[in-house]
This record gives structure tokens, C-alpha cells and sequence, in this order.
């Protein structure tokens, strides 16, 4: 009789959000891969081991991207599916269509000059911090860290002003995996899609134009999951990056007087934040097609693996004293790896970067306004998030802070 494996452990709830590298011990103790759950009833193995991720990562021929019989056996509103659910995207793709989707995106990606992208970004974290300097105090996340990456994104698609909140609760919303995410993604998904159907008529100098006008002849609904997909995993892991790292800047004894940083100071944050709480910490969803033994467990064809970045970053970590040395962005594996590997890794770092250096530089006593031990983590299986990031800081003298109609005003 076959013997009744581990009990799956839930990355969901505020248990594992409080203290997903403790999970992430316990779970090594079953090898390679380990079991969990995503949501309520939703099980899959999750890749601990560095090796066996980059195993993962880069072995098309074992593994596909393709959801579709996966999917079949969940129920139509799991949680995880508007994370995990196929769409026509190059996340969800394999082979030739796969490289015809992701080329239209590195395409767009291509158009930003890092300069413009670099002054843009300057111009609008200057901006924000203006509407909170002369009071004192602020939450980073909320204030600062969730808004510069839509700023930058609504200039680059040309999202709507009045449809930003809704951009960030959609995007926000479909990571945290509850009960509301498949309403949160429907209504991201509405925003994108007026906007495409609105630049079929009217094109402008944008990249939601750019996407519809490529050599590749999307159709709408392709656009429309290029874009949804371009701005999620752009949007939601640069805020979790910026404020991550703002939370090592501003807790660690190593950073203590540095605020005025140049950037060896937000570079070496960025770093370590990669390597030890990736903004997006579990992911890379794959397939066997076929039934196998993968590093010594036996797994079906079209069971669910998900890479953790976090777990496996965990056991190659550079200590320290020789993370300058050793390039973060070269061996961890927090943009993954292989032919899915993240397209706008340089972008997001320029945004992080700029964004951590432009806040420090003109307020360079920032520190946190609660104990450390107070603050709260987004549960959810997929990311590493700070609910909020409240500081003060000595106010700054000058004019009356602008609305953020003002600001967008400026694109």
C-alpha cells in the first residue's frame, strides 16, 4: 500500500506572509520539491532547490508553460486563476507562439530610451515627495512606492488618469489570491481592453499603439493580455522592489547614515533585496508533459510546479561582506531564468534605483514611525509585499503640495 505523502503547507494566510523563510526551511526537509498549497484546495509542488529551479527554468522539452490541462481540474473562480490561468500571453505560451508574443514586448521595451526613462522617473518620484515633505511623516508604500511605477506606466501605455486607481487595484488585487481576485483581474482587464479598442481608431504615440501596430498582427484580445501582462509583472514587482528595499535601507545597520545615497547605496539594497525577499517570491508556473522523476520524486504530466525564487536565491546567497563582488543580477534568480526569464529586468532596476535615490537625496533622515516588528506583509502565495511603510522624517520647508492631477499633468 502506498504510503500517504506530507501534508501539503498553505503559502497563503498570514502565518507564511509573517514568516515565509521559515516555511521555506521546513519545506527542504522533503528534498527538491515539497508539496504546498496555494489557496484553499489548490495544491502544487514547489521548486526549493537552486539547481533543480534552473533545471525547471530552462528545460522546454520537459516542461511546458501551458496551463489548459491544469486548469481543467480547478474550479472556474479559484483564487490562483487570474495568477494562473491561460490567457494569450507570452507567460502562458510555448515554442514559436511564445516568441511571437514576447517580441512584441521586448519590442515596446526596446522604444524607452534609459535616459528619457531615467529623467521621467526622477521627475515624477520629485513630484510625489513634494506632496508629502512638509509634513513629516509618510507611508512609502501607498505614497511613494505603489504610485512612481503607475505614473511611468500610464505614460508609457497612456492609461486614462481617472482609470489609475483601478489599474493599481486590479493588479494588486489579482496577486493577493482571495475570493475577490477574479473581479479585481475582470475589471484590470476592462480598463486595458477600452483602451486597445479606443487605439484601433485613434493611435497615438504610446506603446498600447505600439503593441497593436507591430509586424506580429495581434489581434485585440492579444494586445489586450500583452498589456495586462506587461503592466502586472512590471507594476506590482517594482513597488514591492522599491519598498523592500526602502525597509532594508531603513533597518539595517549597515545602510545607518547613508541615506544620502548615491548609488552603491540603492544598488547594493536592490541586491540584497533580490536575493533574500524577491518582490515576487513563488512563481513560474510549469507542466511536465509527461510523468517523470524529477529530482528524486515522482511527478505526473500537467501537475503544477511553481519556482520559488525566494527558497532557492536562499541557498546561493552571497553573504554581506561579498555581495559587491558578486552580481546579484547574474546568478540569483529572481527575474527567473531560461526563455520566460523577466524581459523588463533592466527598466524595473533603472525605476527601482532612480526611485530610492531621488527619495534619500531629499530626505535624509527618514526612519521608520513603528517598530519593525509592526509591520504587516500582503498574504498571498506569490509575492513578498509590505501592506505599508509608514516613516518621518524632518518636515521640508516649501511651496503647498500638489494634487496628483498635477502631477500627471507634468506627462
Amino acid at each position: 500500500m502506498t504510503q500517504p505523502g506530507p501534508r501539503p503547507t498553505a503559502l497563503y494566510g498570514p502565518a507564511f506572509a509573517a514568516d515565509p523563510h521559515g516555511h521555506y526551511d521546513r519545506l527542504r526537509a522533503h528534498g527538491a520539491t515539497a508539496p504546498v498549497e496555494i489557496a484553499p484546495g489548490v495544491e502544487a509542488l514547489l521548486v526549493t532547490d537552486y539547481q533543480a529551479a534552473l533545471d525547471v527554468l530552462r528545460d522546454t522539452d520537459t516542461f511546458s508553460k501551458d496551463p489548459r490541462a491544469w486548469q481543467r481540474e480547478q474550479p472556474p473562480q479559484s483564487p490562483v486563476l487570474p495568477v494562473l490561468g491561460w490567457r494569450p500571453t507570452a507567460l502562458f505560451s510555448d515554442g514559436e507562439v511564445h516568441a511571437r508574443y514576447r517580441q512584441v514586448i521586448t519590442d515596446g521595451l526596446a522604444l524607452i530610451e534609459p535616459h528619457v526613462l531615467q529623467a521621467r522617473v526622477a521627475q515624477v518620484a520629485h513630484e510625489l515627495v513634494r506632496r508629502f515633505d512638509g509634513s513629516g511623516t509618510a507611508d512609502l508604500i501607498a505614497q511613494y512606492a505603489r504610485q512612481l511605477p503607475l505614473f511611468v506606466f500610464n505614460t508609457w501605455f497612456g492609461v486614462p488618469e481617472e482609470h489609475s486607481n483601478r489599474l493599481v487595484a486590479g493588479m494588486s488585487g489579482m496577486m493577493e489570491s482571495t475570493e475577490k481576485a477574479a473581479a479585481a483581474y475582470a475589471d484590470f482587464v476592462e480598463v486595458v481592453a477600452g483602451m486597445v479598442a479606443d487605439r484601433r481608431v485613434r493611435g497615438r504615440q504610446d506603446l498600447t499603439s505600439w503593441f497593436l501596430n507591430h509586424p506580429a498582427g495581434l489581434e485585440n484580445d492579444e494586445v489586450v493580455r500583452q498589456i495586462t501582462l506587461t503592466m502586472s509583472a512590471g507594476h506590482e514587482p517594482t513597488t514591492n522592489l522599491i519598498g523592500n528595499a526602502l525597509l532594508r535601507i531603513l533597518t539595517d545597520d549597515r545602510y545607518a547614515g547613508s541615506l544620502f545615497g548615491g548609488a552603491m547605496t540603492a544598488h547594493q539594497a536592490i541586491d540584497e533585496v533580490l536575493w533574500h525577499e524577491p518582490p515576487l517570491a513563488n512563481l513560474s508556473a510549469h507542466y511536465p508533459r509527461y510523468d517523470l522523476t524529477f529530482h528524486g520524486r515522482r511527478i505526473t504530466a500537467g501537475q503544477l510546479l511553481l519556482v520559488s525564487y525566494a527558497a532557492a536565491n536562499s541557498q546561493a546567497a552571497p553573504t554581506p561582506e561579498s555581495l559587491h563582488v558578486r552580481s546579484g543580477e547574474s546568478a540569483h534568480l529572481a527575474w527567473a531564468a531560461g526563455p520566460h526569464s523577466c524581459p523588463a529586468r533592466e527598466p524595473a532596476l533603472l525605476i527601482a534605483i532612480t526611485a530610492i535615490e531621488q527619495l534619500t537625496s531629499r530626505l535624509g533622515d527618514l526612519e521608520l514611525s513603528v517598530p519593525q516588528s509592526e509591520l504587516l506583509w500582503r498574504p498571498g502565495p506569490f509575492h513578498r509585499a509590505l501592506v505599508h511603510l509608514p516613516v518621518r522624517f524632518t518636515p521640508v520647508a516649501g511651496e503647498p503640495d500638489r494634487s496628483a492631477r498635477q502631477v500627471a499633468a507634468h506627462y
